[in-house]
């Protein structure tokens, strides 16, 4: 989803991308990760595979850590060896969600779950092996080519007339391109360390569920629960928005703009 996006807008500035899914790279391979970038002489390397199923992750922590922490490290280490710059997507699951504010990139991580805690140790490891690195934290991503809340609510406003949603955990709903284009944008730089890049504005899953239909025009019901009834296997921060404490951040659209633009997209490839 996001590596996908981010091929699109990192060849869009006029560079040569090489998008290479895990069919043709597979990261926890050393010697793969090796031999591909010392045939490839990349100046940058945009690091999308991860281990993503946050549930899954507790059941099965230690592959999540082997992607999102060993093999990220190797990949940037090998970037380092090569000369070339290295991109992390991290999360906002590296935070406990008890702050009650905006978390700014000097916030402490203190991830609560498999998945965050896989995420956090990725950070470090990533920092360690390779000083010339961007570590871009995001947050509820959203986009084509990828499952997504989007498109299980649509689901669900297709098959059943109501749905019950958490209205307990607070985040920003971010649209894949969007954040794709940032990081295009911050590739080009020198401004290495951690960088808060999220939609502007803030939502609970309740009211994202809600504005997704609006938006579609379905006449779904969205009833509120709470994460203690829902009863997930991984917790998640309750209030995990991110936002940017450097001087010249580079700022997304609104939530709302990204959901318009992905529903748009979508109803143009239904049509097309």
């Amino acid at each position: 989803m996001l590596g996908g996006d981010a091929t699109e807008a990192i060849a869009a500035r006029g560079h040569t991308v090489f998008g290479l899914p895990r069919s043709e790279l597979d990261i926890t391979r050393s010697a793969d990760v090796e031999h591909a970038l010392g045939a490839l002489r990349p100046d940058v390397v945009v690091n999308c595979a991860a281990w993503t199923d946050v549930d899954g992750a507790e059941a099965n922590e230690r592959a999540a850590m082997q992607v999102n922490d060993t093999a990220a490290a190797m990949v940037a280490a090998a970037a380092d060896s090569h000369g070339a710059k290295v991109l992390y997507v991290s999360s906002d699951y590296v935070f406990d969600g008890d702050k009650g504010r905006a978390y700014v990139e000097s916030d402490l991580p203190a991830a609560i779950s498999a998945y965050g805690r896989s995420k956090q140790a990725g950070e470090t490891s990533v920092a360690i092996a390779n000083p010339r690195h961007f570590i871009v934290r995001s947050s509820w991503l959203f986009g084509a080519g990828g499952g997504n809340f989007v498109e299980t609510m649509l689901r669900i406003g297709r098959e059943q007339p109501e749905v019950i949603v958490v209205s307990d955990q607070v985040g920003s709903p971010t649209y894949t391109p969007h954040l794709a284009q940032a990081i295009a944008v911050l590739i080009e730089s020198e401004e290495f360390g951690i960088h808060h890049i999220a939609a502007a504005g803030q939502c609970s899953w309740f009211e994202f569920a809600q504005e997704i239909f609006d938006q579609q025009g379905l006449e779904t019901r969205v009833m509120a629960g709470t994460t203690e009834m829902l009863a997930r296997p991984a917790p998640r921060p309750a209030y995990s928005v991110l936002v940017s404490e450097r001087p010249d951040p580079i700022a997304l659209p609104h939530w709302r703009v990204g959901l318009g633009e992905y529903l748009a997209a979508r109803r143009a490839r239904t049509a097309a």
